[in-house]
């Protein structure tokens, strides 16, 4: 064999020196010796068998916790909220005045044949009514003495009830059991609903109910396709699939515990967030792993050596790019919201289990399979293949090198463009009944309680004031445009309430001052309930409370169903401005330690910032011209943004980490050219795997998640084939060495560990 080292051992440097096997190179392609070492029979056979048992012990148990998440899960958005918003402190008040915590449900019946002669409710229909009511309020969950009789509607054309709904009790259960139970028993020709805080509610975990089964198949199923068609292999696959569920299956292990000790707030968007993150993270840095022990099988015959050199050489790239998530991830615990900073930890809980199964578990799996993992595809140990010189991405780094700077303006003049239709993002809030965007009753009830009652009915704006005030509180209510009624809530159960006019608190059977029930008093304060002209959660009502805020400053607390939604959507910008600048010199931080360089990672972040802003440019007119969509929630543009930056630098750490390496042995702009061809397939991949997980988000039909999806799932395709494809790379082989500054890399005459010549245009 000839003494001139071939172009993958120059590429290598001095790997052979450093091997962890104490190969040298005339003993790598040598067909492996019979007798081995015991530390060697250890190492290929004991410590990835205990590894594979560990994980799989681990997987059987967590593996059942996706049947159990509905335990721990909550989707009550007032717990959401810190202790200091105003809508929960008033919401830690109510038990103190109505003495049960409910979650209160209104049921609407309308006639089929509105607009005919016969389209009113007669008081036959009105008493079948309440005869149905009176048996659906048997139904174990309701609160069946603090139901409210059937009410008429003034045009006789509808009715409703305001049916209380233990809070304890599970609601979506209770509400799906009140709908059967009062559509069976309802008068011919009489439509029902159930709506308000309970119907939505009911309607949200449904729609969440495919989480656990067609997410998690739709993903998976999606990944499997695109592994067997990177890998045209039929093994490999579904080794990954392996690697990437068993780490699910050990994070909702532990999430599920940390939530039922109450430790973290799980919802279920969070739940969904958290399979997809796993399975599109997980797959990612399998897919890098496998790429690179491919690599050295190719060069060497010995497969635990390669498996020591492939986890030499993976360990720093999957580690940063796991940390960088993790640590944009832990931003989150900044926010006012507790959904916010619960998903935090929980999505770290995820991609640290995503990088330790990479790592051990993977590993493990083809140390024993080998080559054979790889069939039918044969891979033979060839000690003159250089992945650098061919491929597709091989013929784009010439390219690159012919015209760099054009290039790179020409990409980022492009992506600038795109960047226009951020201001088109209505990031503002949507009203709770879009949330949902399939077929909701609740939402439908909503419509019809509108068309025929005081928008707000069933669901009033809760106002604590001192009980000197509740006069004065009940003018400045009343004295709104925004406010239809107001009540008191009353120490006599069976009144549930007593109005509240100008004239003052008129008791049940008496006028103002007469004898009967008073007001409920609390530490001094009472419960004043203001039912609003416009729905719940409407932006008119969410004007109005924010108007009778300013105008009882000091005066009294606002709280309820609207009120949570106001300080939501405040929480969720606070949230968006202080946490957004944090990520980003986090980020750039790690970048600075991982590439020991400022330049690189202050170029990286920039072209990540501008992918960034040309997806959320692009799929704004998405949502508005193609979708139609009503707006957007004020988290989407932080979760977006946290997601695409994370996982984008993701992409940039892949290349420049293995751009880094090549520029040691063979200059900056050759190492550029080499890292680019060498690692655009896996990277590729990777982008194609991770786009369509988040992709799959879509078949769950909440308006959240769709938009999420989109941004997310745009934002890796154009960062996968546009960003680290030609921008970072065309700017980089721009600058030249000048990118590593101020490390010695950077410096002409700065290390070269091979000894060979630098690449002249690098000088």
């Amino acid at each position: 064999m000839s003494s001139t080292p071939s172009p993958h051992h120059r590429r290598s440097g001095s790997a052979d020196l450093e091997d962890p096997t104490g190969e040298t190179a005339e003993d790598r392609h040598r067909p492996p010796k019979r007798q081995r070492p015991p530390k060697h029979r250890l190492l290929r056979i004991a410590v990835p068998a205990l590894l594979i048992v560990a994980w799989l012990v681990v997987s059987g148990i967590g593996g059942p916790y996706f049947g159990k998440v509905d335990e721990v899960s909550s989707n009550d958005n007032t717990s959401y909220l810190p202790a200091s918003a105003e809508a929960t402190q008033v919401q830690q008040r109510l038990t103190d005045f109505t003495g049960d915590d409910t979650v209160p449900a209104v049921v609407v019946f309308a006639s089929d044949s509105a607009g005919s002669a016969d389209a009113e409710l007669g008081e036959s229909e009105l008493q079948q009514l309440n005869a149905a009511l009176d048996k659906a309020t048997k139904i174990h969950g309701v609160v069946r003495d603090s139901t409210s009789p059937v009410i008429g509607s003034k045009d006789g054309k509808a009715a409703e009830a305001f049916v209380p709904i233990d809070s304890k009790a599970d609601v979506a259960a209770v509400v799906g059991a009140l709908r059967a139970e009062l559509r069976t028993n309802a008068p011919d020709g009489v439509s029902v609903h159930v709506t308000g805080p309970a119907g939505f509610t009911s309607d949200l975990v449904d729609a969440f109910g495919g989480i656990d089964g067609l997410l998690l198949g739709v993903a998976l199923g999606a990944v499997l396709v695109i592994l067997i068609i990177v890998y045209r292999s039929l093994l490999l696959p579904f080794l990954v699939l392996i690697t990437s569920t068993f780490a699910l299956c050990a994070a909702l292990l532990l999430v599920w515990w940390l939530a039922k000790a109450g430790v973290l707030v799980l919802t279920g968007q969070t739940q969904g967030i958290l399979f997809i993150l796993v399975i599109g993270a997980a797959t990612d840095y399998a897919l890098l792993y496998t790429a690179r022990f491919r690599e050295e099988l190719a060069t060497r015959q010995d497969k635990l050596a390669a498996t020591l050199v492939t986890l030499r050489n993976t360990v720093q790239p999957i580690l940063a790019s796991g940390g960088t998530v993790i640590a944009g991830l832990l931003c989150l615990l900044l926010s006012d919201l507790n959904s916010n900073k619960s998903l935090g930890p929980v999505a770290a809980i995820g991609i640290a289990f995503a990088l330790l199964s990479a790592l051990t578990l993977l590993p493990s799996l083809l140390l024993i399979f080998g080559r054979i993992a790889y069939w039918p595809r044969m891979l033979r140990a060839d000690p003159h293949t250089d992945p650098a010189t061919s491929g597709p991405y091989a013929w784009v780094g010439n390219g690159i090198a012919r015209r760099p700077r054009t290039i790179w303006i020409v990409v980022a003049l492009v992506l600038l463009a795109g960047t226009a239709g951020v201001g088109q993002l209505r990031a503002d809030g949507v009203p709770q009944s879009d949330l949902v965007t399939s077929t909701s009753d609740a939402r439908d009830g909503q419509q019809v309680l509108a068309e025929h009652f005081p928008g707000g009915s069933g669901t009033p704006a809760y106002v604590i004031t001192d009980q000197s005030d509740l006069q004065q509180v009940a003018d400045t209510l009343l004295a709104d445009d925004g406010v239809d009624s107001v009540s008191v809530t009353s120490t006599d159960a069976a009144a549930g309430t007593l109005p509240v006019t100008s004239d003052g608190v008129s008791p049940p059977g008496g006028p103002a001052g007469g004898r009967g029930a008073g007001p409920t008093v609390s530490d001094g304060d009472v419960l004043l309930q203001a039912t609003l002209s416009d729905p719940a959660d409407s932006n008119a009502a969410e004007d109005t409370v924010v108007r009778l805020r300013a105008d009882l400053h000091g005066q009294a607390e606002i709280g309820g169903a609207t009120a949570t939604t106001v300080d939501t959507n405040t929480a969720s910008i606070h949230d968006r401005n202080l946490i957004i600048p944090v990520v980003l010199v986090v980020i750039m931080i790690i970048l600075m330690i991982l590439l020991r360089a400022i330049l690189a990672p202050l170029l990286l972040i920039i072209a990540t910032v501008l992918s960034l802003g040309t997806a959320m440019g692009v799929s704004a007119l998405i949502f508005n011209q193609i979708l139609d969509l009503p707006g957007a929630d004020p988290a989407v543009p932080l979760y977006g943004f946290v997601f695409l930056v994370a996982l984008g630098v993701d992409y940039n750490i892949f290349l420049m980490t293995r751009v880094r390496e090549e520029s040691v042995g063979h200059g900056t702009r050759t190492g550029i050219r080499r890292g680019l061809a060498i690692t655009g397939g896996v990277i590729t991949s990777a982008g194609l795997v991770l786009a369509a997980t988040f992709a799959a988000l879509v078949v769950i039909p909440i308006l959240f998640l769709l938009q999420l999806a989109v941004i997310v799932a745009f934002g890796v395709l154009l960062d996968t084939f546009i960003v680290r494809t030609l921008l970072v790379p065309a700017v980089s082989y721009d600058i030249g060495r000048r990118i590593w500054w101020p490390s010695r890399l950077s410096r002409a005459g700065g290390s070269n560990r091979s000894g060979e010549e630098r690449d002249p245009g690098d000088d």
